[in-house]
This record gives structure tokens, C-alpha cells and sequence, in this order.
């Protein structure tokens, strides 16, 4: 009876100790694939054939999301017509665990007569691949993990490794920041974290609850209920926010007896209320009704004017939460 576990185990760390022997291969080669990228004025062109080609894809796609901007050709779709999707400002970055794919050597020659830099992650070193190309980065395995030492496993594993180094040692060379991963990754949380401010999300204008401060409870309560944010402003004569009035605070006044109909709003609101500027991040907002246990605040333009609303409810329909 097969032992998985067992199986499983030996193949975990089969790959473990491959990759770690590839950190002892990051050589003068490396660096020199790295500055080779960062000079390109183009594109970095990832190209491999089966195994090599899903790994290749990953590449590219990792560099195009880390500040490098790559994509993926199919070797066999370049020699019919996608060859031309590669320019001379462009760096191609080939892909063979042998370093013998016929795919791939076709395209050479091209590559060659336009001086394209080639790049080669090989198995091999003194493959026709490796010896044509600028530089090798030698991603060679002692043997797969499969105990036929047939199915690409390690070798694409540590090809793999090989791809994110370089997409890091690059990502830390640009200097690429968090809110630039959040600018090639808007549909995801980090970018709705990083892009999203208060004033995309806010509602304004008819939307914002507001009343003067010599209007009654009462009438706060009306447009409590109208506007459906739990809470509304009070405004002074000069359009400035002078305090809010929220469920909590009507709450604190039942007992007080007091008369809805006859006193004043600015006689039982909250002064100095919690603010947000219009221009700073959704999450920032998100941080500040958590420190302050609110569920809305008031947003306000650069002049300290207020000019809307934010809700908690907006942050999660918006996804910053």
C-alpha cells in the first residue's frame, strides 16, 4: 500500500533542498540578467515550451505586477506571426530545462539579427541555449522528484524560485512601493485599501444629513430619519460644522425630558465632532470609526468646510473592509 504521507514528505523536501542549493548559484550571471532588465526600454518577453511555458507564464506575470513590465509568447505561436510582438527595445527571457527546445532555438537566429538581450534559464550550461544567450541563469536540478526522474517537478519548482528572485531583486531596485503594487492591482483589497479615498465613496449634496443650529430636535430627528445615516450635522450660519447629533445622543436625552418641539438642536448635540478630510484614504476612515467606535463621520474639503458623509456600510460595500 502507497504511504502518501511518506511519499508526499520526500518530495517536499527533495524540492527544499534544491532551491536551496540555487541560492548558492546566484552569481555574477544573475546580477548581470538584473541590470540587463532594468536597462530595457521595452518589455521583458518570457517564452518556454510545455512545463517550462506554465512556469514562464507565471514569470512574466509576477514581473509585469512588480514594476517590470513582461509577457508571456508561446515559442511555437512566435514562429507563426507572434514573433512580431517582440521589439528591439525588448529583452527575451527563454525558458528549457534542457536548453534543446526546438521551439525555442528557431526563434535564435531572429533574436540574434535584431540584438534582442537574451536571457536563458537553462538545466544546462553547455546547451546551445545557454552558450548563445547573453547570459545563463543555471536553474539545473540532480533529479525530479518523480521517482522516474521523468515528470518536470523540481526543475520547475526551482525555475520558479529563479523567476521571483529576479522579479524581487528588481521590484527592490525600482524602489516599487505598496501603493504601486495597489496601481497594476485595482480589482484587489490592497488596491481598493491604497487607491480608494473618502471622496470616491462618500455621498454629498441632497444625500448629507444637515440642519442649522437654531432648528429643533425635532427637526434633527426628521432628518435623521429621511437621510438614514443614524446621525446628522449641525451647521452655523457661515456653512461650518459646529457639531452632529446621533442616535446616541438621543438616547442621553430621553430621560432628560426634554421638549423635541422647542429646543434647540445645539443645546443637546455632540460638539467637536469626529472629522475626515475628502482626500484621505477610505481605510484611514475605516481606522478612525474603529478607534473611535463610530459608524459615520463627517467629510470635509481642504477649507474645513464639510461637504459629505461616509458610513461604515460604505466601506464594506466598497471593499475596504
Amino acid at each position: 500500500m502507497t504511504d502518501f504521507i511518506s511519499s508526499g514528505q520526500r518530495t517536499v523536501q527533495m524540492e527544499s533542498d534544491a532551491v536551496t542549493k540555487l541560492g548558492s548559484r546566484m552569481d555574477h550571471n544573475f546580477a548581470t540578467a538584473c541590470e540587463t532588465i532594468l536597462a530595457c526600454k521595452g518589455r521583458v518577453i518570457v517564452t518556454g515550451m510545455g512545463k517550462s511555458g506554465h512556469i514562464g507564464s507565471k514569470i512574466a506575470a509576477t514581473l509585469a505586477s512588480t514594476g517590470t513590465p513582461a509577457f508571456f509568447v508561446h515559442p511555437g505561436e512566435a514562429s507563426h506571426g507572434d514573433l512580431g510582438m517582440i521589439t528591439k527595445a525588448d529583452v527575451v527571457i527563454a525558458i528549457s530545462n534542457s536548453g534543446s527546445t526546438s521551439e525555442i532555438l528557431t526563434l535564435i537566429p531572429l533574436i540574434v539579427r535584431l540584438n534582442i538581450p537574451l536571457i536563458s534559464m537553462t538545466g544546462d550550461e553547455e546547451s546551445e541555449l545557454a552558450k548563445t544567450a547573453l547570459v545563463n541563469l543555471d536553474v539545473s536540478v540532480e533529479t525530479e522528484a518523480c521517482p522516474l526522474n521523468l515528470a518536470p517537478t523540481t526543475s520547475t519548482t526551482v525555475t520558479l524560485v529563479m523567476g521571483d528572485a529576479l522579479a524581487i531583486a528588481l521590484l527592490e531596485a525600482r524602489q516599487f512601493s505598496a501603493e504601486d503594487f495597489a496601481f497594476s492591482h485595482p480589482g484587489g483589497a490592497l488596491g481598493r485599501r491604497l487607491l480608494l479615498r473618502v471622496q470616491d465613496i462618500m455621498h454629498h449634496g441632497a444625500e448629507m444629513p444637515k440642519i442649522m443650529a437654531h432648528q429643533t430636535v425635532r427637526d434633527a430627528l426628521i432628518e435623521m430619519t429621511q437621510k438614514g445615516f443614524g446621525m446628522t450635522s449641525v451647521m452655523s450660519s457661515d456653512s461650518r460644522l459646529i457639531g452632529v447629533f446621533t442616535d446616541g445622543d438621543l438616547r442621553r436625552i430621553v430621560d432628560l425630558n426634554i421638549d423635541i418641539n422647542n429646543t434647540q438642536i445645539d443645546k443637546v448635540m455632540t460638539s467637536d465632532p469626529k472629522t475626515i478630510n475628502q482626500n484621505m484614504l477610505a481605510s484611514e476612515a475605516l481606522t478612525l470609526m474603529e478607534d473611535s467606535a463610530i459608524t459615520a463621520l463627517i467629510v470635509e474639503d481642504l477649507e474645513g468646510y464639510p461637504v459629505g458623509i461616509i458610513h461604515l456600510h460604505d466601506l464594506l460595500r466598497a471593499g475596504v473592509i
